[in-house]
């Protein structure tokens, strides 16, 4: 009965039906990842959901800024009418939402136009867009993620700076304590509900560690698709953060929250394999790297500083970009160098790969893993070659990487070609929100400015 009356529930994945044991599905929700990465949508009773009518969203969710204002582009008349576009959902992005209190399925939808064209501006389009590109020479891209994260004392009151949270210790988290078992355990329930949230939404974690930070956790996911590790981060922050609020504390994914602790990344770890043989491209029959490899690599090397915007779309994120702070300032290469802004791990030949090591936590994922692997195809088509490795130290080499988002936007656009992948007019808009989130924080006074500047200048 419950098959025949509700339909979509033959098309979930087995990991909700594992979780929803038989019990009745009380909630749908259906949702969209913003520019920020934000779900937005709406919540509707699973009867509703099941009678299959259309879902509608207007554009404008996509033209508002972090803060909530909107954008205003004249050339993007549909933005001030509001129209609405049509969400379709893809249940193979579905999962349980397991912190509710009812049985609650959320399912990540598709925008388009009534028409049924995709609309250029959603984050999962852009990446698809790229995907696509991928496709037609042939070729899929593999990415694993990492995700850093830190766990802070609840702060309700942004004039006073982020605090580590309080372990079972009864003691701050302590920094500079990578790898350590005792500074996991500090934080274990939040872990342990972290595992728990995962395996009710059938999300896979490779491994967590203590990062360098004060609290600083690292997850580590498998690899895969890029569009479903993409929904899979998209999924983990939610998570995270509910399972952070379970216990008291905070969880955070600004890429620099606290000034003396490093900042948190999300490594792109990426390869390409051909698609009718499954092999990795990156990677010769006499096991050395190949053309394309080293193509990837150049074009990484190429195009990246162009869309540093998108790995780093906030002003509080070129604040993690400092010499010595455990992120990189370049963009030079090295084999097992984590002091290159690009990685190239160990690993056995044929998972040979390249770690971009630029992104970070703060990013929208699919714009980031999008950005990342347009790159990489550009100087794969281009044949390009790259930069000699560098095997010492990259942090004694110049920065060169944009120094603030005003001029990563200037990069992003005079980038014709990395325009032309993720769409013209979804970069016009997205340099519209990052300048107009610019100059709001522009008319912040912050504490340092007060403290040296008021009396002395």
């Amino acid at each position: 009965m419950k098959g025949r009356s509700m339909p979509f529930l033959d098309q979930l994945p087995e990991p909700f039906l594992r979780w929803q044991a038989g019990r009745p599905l009380d909630e749908v929700e259906c949702i969209v990842p913003d520019l920020v990465g934000i779900s937005r949508g709406k919540a509707m009773t699973a009867r509703k959901f099941a009678q299959g009518g259309r879902q509608y969203l207007p554009i404008s969710i996509f033209f508002q800024t972090v803060t909530g204002s909107y954008v205003d582009i004249d050339s993007m008349q549909d933005m001030w009418t509001e129209s609405d576009t049509v969400l379709v959902p893809d249940f193979r992005a579905a999962c349980a939402v397991p912190w509710s209190g009812d049985v609650t399925l959320q399912v990540v939808h598709d925008v388009r136009y009534q028409d049924g064209s995709p609309v250029p501006y959603s984050p999962r389009n852009v990446l698809k867009r790229v995907i696509a590109e991928y496709t037609r020479h042939g070729w899929a891209a593999v990415v694993a993620p990492e995700l850093e994260f830190y766990l802070t004392k609840p702060n309700t009151d942004p004039d006073y700076p982020i605090e580590p949270p309080v372990g079972r210790t009864g003691r701050q988290g302590v920094a500079q304590q990578p790898y350590s078992m005792s500074a996991i355990e500090e934080y274990g329930p939040v872990i342990d509900t972290i595992y728990a949230f995962a395996e009710a939404q059938g999300l896979e974690i490779d491994t967590i560690i203590q990062e360098g930070g004060a609290g600083q956790i690292e997850i580590n996911l498998q690899h895969g698709d890029p569009l479903t590790l993409a929904d899979q981060v998209f999924f983990f922050k939610r998570s995270i953060r509910e399972a952070a609020l379970k216990h008291d504390c905070f969880a955070t994914f600004m890429a620099k929250p606290m000034q003396e602790q490093p900042g948190s990344a999300m490594h792109i770890h990426q390869s390409v394999v051909a698609i009718d043989s499954g092999e990795n491209v990156f990677n010769g029959a006499d096991d050395e790297p190949t053309d394309l490899f080293h193509g990837f690599l150049a074009g990484q090397q190429t195009h990246l500083p162009a869309v540093v915007c998108l790995l780093a779309p906030y002003v509080n994120s070129y604040r993690r970009y400092v010499k010595d702070g455990a992120a990189p300032i370049n963009l030079e290469w090295g084999v097992d160098n984590r002091t290159t802004g690009l990685r190239v791990p160990t690993s056995e030949a044929s998972a040979r790969r390249v770690e971009n090591r630029v992104v970070g936590m703060d990013c929208n994922p699919y714009l980031a893993i999008a950005a990342s692997l347009a790159c990489g195809l550009l100087g794969m088509l281009d044949r390009a070659r790259p930069r000699d490795a560098v095997p010492g130290e990259a942090y004694t080499l110049p920065h060169a990487l944009p120094r603030d988002l005003m001029s990563s936007l200037d990069l992003f656009g005079r980038n014709e070609r990395v325009q032309q992948l993720l769409h013209p007019a979804f970069c016009l808009l997205y340099r519209e929100v990052k300048r107009q989130e610019s100059e709001a924080f522009l008319q912040v006074i912050s504490p340092w400015e007060r403290e040296h500047l008021l009396l002395n200048v």
